[in-house]
């Protein structure tokens, strides 16, 4: 099923501003927020849908990839991510397995210009995707993936038990054989030892003499609290294994942090919306409201509009450079007008309004319309 266009589900042009992107995200979010529309599974995964079109859409850098490569821009995946400043052309000419990357290998020779007995392995890259909260307290979590790993039949030889290794009388152990065309030197991968400079007599069997075997494996990381979505980490050694016992690559680990269905994240700063009877913005009061870790009773001054943001101090995420330091959690009050009211309820209200100056309000008349317009609207 093809995924829905994050600009349609805001309901906004691609051409627009991100102050008009921000006003169709606000105004969706009201008409579905979670408080606002309990036990109501549809409302609840729209709210979700619309949080992650604004999440990509109000970052420029993320806005310039999605208009670009669509939803493709955010499907990292495992790939190798090596260190050899020639792999852009081999992945252009899809080298690796003969073609016209191993041509390029031909005339240009291996990286560095030497044997490839030893060499280091490959980087590798993979993802994993967290919740807020995990952000916020810290996770460890375990991978599994793919990689090269060292051949226990010959412990990363590539020789079989008993077998030798002699230096390879075509390079004479250089892995590259030279030759002049004119004025250019050329240097190619040697077709005797496949560029290792060594010759095997008897390879192992299971690895076909690169000492190393594909394989699954799995390893735990320690995912920091105060990480940010898009972030990097690092476990050393845990990528491919090198050629014959040649060091490990490095595995590198993109952290995606899920958009959350109540808050919204800028850096280590929280925003969260709640939704508050008219009757307590009016007269004031006490109302609890979320946290990352539980509630916390905000206090409502009387008089108080829709709109109306508080800070709650030290509620936001923690600091990533510093575990003493956290952000702020700004509160956005919205004003819940009830959409039915008894006979009595509508008496009383006309009343209210009329001791309040509206004199020519009739008793059938549309108050809680023009109060739900009033109190729902963009707050511009």
């Amino acid at each position: 099923m093809a995924e829905k266009d994050f600009y349609e589900i805001l309901g906004v042009s691609r051409n627009s501003s991100d102050a008009d992107i921000k006003k169709a995200y606000r105004k969706l979010a009201v008409q579905y927020h979670p408080d606002k529309n309990p036990n109501d599974k549809s409302a609840e995964e729209k709210f979700k849908e619309i949080s992650a079109a604004f999440d990509i859409l109000k970052d420029p850098d993320k806005r310039a990839k999605y208009d670009q490569f669509g939803h493709d821009a955010f499907r990292a995946g495992q790939a190798s991510s090596g260190v050899d400043p020639f792999d852009l052309f081999r992945d252009v000419f899809g080298g690796g397995g003969g073609g016209f990357g191993s041509i390029f290998d031909d005339f240009f020779g291996s990286p560095k210009g030497q044997s490839s007995e030893g060499s280091r392995g490959s980087d590798l890259r993979v993802s994993v995707s967290i919740s807020l909260e995990n952000a916020f307290t810290g996770v460890e979590k375990e991978i599994k993936y793919y990689r090269n790993s060292t051949c226990e039949t010959c412990k990363g030889s590539g020789s079989s038990e008993g077998s030798s290794k002699k230096t390879c009388s075509t390079c004479r152990g250089a892995g590259q054989i030279a030759s002049n065309q004119g004025f250019i030197s050329i240097r190619r991968t040697c077709p005797s030892c496949n560029g290792a400079g060594v010759i095997i007599e008897n390879p192992c069997s299971p690895c076909r003499g690169q000492g190393r075997v594909k394989k699954n494996d799995s390893v735990k990381v320690k995912i920091p609290k105060g990480i940010m979505d898009g972030m990097r980490l690092c476990s050393r050694g845990r990528g491919d294994a090198g050629p014959r016992n040649g060091p490990w690559g490095d595995l590198f680990v993109d952290v995606q942090v899920q958009s959350h269905e109540l808050f919204e994240r800028d850096q280590d700063d929280l925003y969260h919306d709640v939704f508050i009877p008219f009757t307590l913005a009016t007269l004031g009061g006490e109302v609890e409201t979320h946290t990352l870790d539980g509630k916390v009773t905000l206090r409502i001054p009387a008089g108080t509009p829709c709109n109306k943001t508080f800070r709650i101090r030290d509620k936001g995420m923690p600091n990533l450079q510093s575990s003493s330091r956290k952000g702020d959690l700004y509160v956005r009050t919205l004003i819940a007008v009830p959409k039915k009211l008894t006979r009595e309820q509508r008496q009383k209200l006309v009343a209210f309004g009329k001791a309040c100056g509206d004199e020519d309000i009739p008793e059938d008349s549309g108050i809680i319309d023009k109060a739900r317009r009033f109190f729902e609207g963009d707050g511009e």
